[in-house]
């Protein structure tokens, strides 16, 4: 397989599940081991299942990343760490771009400050704040939005 972004293939769902699990530990430093736990049981035992993911790999055919999208929301954007900074966050966003549109919206961990400068960049702007996240738990999000082109300077 070539390199390039292509749509989820349940071969790949315990390699996605691991980049996951990678970026989240080098990311979301104010999780505990236990709060991880909670969010890996749910991404292992299906959340990948329920939104539409697409993959992007590498030259050697293997997942780098991935993003799962919810009709116009981005539900999860996942790179593995050894491959930061390489532009593939960026290319998933651009891809969900074609296939959505230019009005994406995400929802961010307020203390995942990575993760808004990258949005922020692109072009997503602040609309709204939650106290807890999807499930309930005591992480308040920012609710960002993309409002017409992305930032192609990025």
């Amino acid at each position: 397989m070539s390199n390039g972004i292509v749509a989820f293939q349940e071969k790949d769902h315990d390699r996605l599940v691991d980049i996951w699990y990678n970026a989240v530990v080098h990311t979301h430093t104010f999780l505990t081991e236990k709060d991880i736990q909670f969010y890996h049981d749910l991404v292992k035992n299906g959340a990948l299942k329920e939104v539409e993911i697409w993959v992007e790999y590498n030259e050697h055919g293997e997942p780098t990343g991935f993003i799962g999208l919810n009709e116009s929301k981005i539900e999860m954007l996942f790179v593995d760490p050894a491959h930061h900074g390489k532009g593939i966050g960026s290319r998933l966003i651009y891809h969900a771009i074609k296939i959505k549109g230019t009005n994406l919206q995400v929802d961010v961990n307020e203390q995942n400050d990575g993760a808004y400068v990258f949005y922020k960049r692109l072009g997503f702007v602040q609309v709204g704040r939650s106290e807890l996240d999807g499930s309930g738990q005591p992480f308040p999000l920012l609710h960002l939005e993309l409002k017409g082109e992305v930032n192609a300077d990025y």
